[in-house]
């Protein structure tokens, strides 16, 4: 039985009520352990009820994955009129605005094995791609050179960043300024030395010291 009676709601907004439970739940559970009972009582209604406006405990996950991926990537999405280094401090100042708010949930979600599961793998998968067009668009706009390794650079910065800002400490004053610049300067150093290895290949890099024989 539900554990109260149920607030009269249209349609979708039973639905977005649904979905943010879920996200909301996931701060204290993975994916696969997401109860559909117990959305259904905090929601008040009968678990059938749910299924109303889902089509499946499939359908209801994706809904719940797809609405944290897309505030998520929301979050991320800077002014398109800032100049270069403003574009690039708004987009890095969204990831770690968005992640430092929701870390529970963002390491059940996106970091967690919903980055893998059946259900919800595409979704976070489009959204980290979504991240790394992002994260090309910032070199770009920076006046970088293009690379052939741009896309493998800036999923490796995505992977490093997802890792600092989910586990960097927040207890000092200054936590937040110190955490967006270490990665600001990761982003200039990793994306800005694309070519170096390249470079140096081309201007012929010595090899190896070998002795002579006496």
């Amino acid at each position: 039985m539900p554990e109260k009676r149920a607030a009269r709601l249209r349609p979708e907004e039973r639905r977005a009520q649904l979905v943010a439970i879920g996200v909301d739940m996931l701060a204290d559970c993975s994916l696969d352990e997401l109860s559909t009972d117990a959305v259904a009582r905090r929601a008040g209604i009968s678990r059938g009820l749910l299924f109303h406006y889902f089509d499946s405990k499939r359908d209801f996950y994706r809904s719940v994955v797809r609405q944290e991926c897309d505030d998520f990537a929301a979050a991320t999405a800077p002014d398109a009129s800032l100049d270069p280094v403003a574009w690039m401090r708004a987009f890095i100042a969204g990831l770690v605005a968005y992640v430092t708010g929701r870390r529970k949930v963002y390491r059940a979600l996106v970091r967690g094995a919903a980055g893998s599961h059946p259900a919800a793998g595409d979704i976070v998968e489009a959204t980290r791609a979504t991240l790394v067009r992002r994260i090309v668009e910032g070199r770009r706009r920076l006046g970088m050179e293009p690379s052939p390794r741009l896309t493998l650079a800036a999923r490796a910065w995505l992977a490093f960043a997802e890792e600092a800002v989910s586990g960097w400490p927040l207890d000092e004053p200054d936590a937040l300024d110190e955490l967006r610049a270490f990665l600001e300067t990761g982003f200039v150093r990793l994306l800005g030395d694309l070519d170096r290895p390249a470079a140096l290949a081309d201007r012929g890099a010595p090899g190896p010291a070998h002795s002579s024989a006496n």
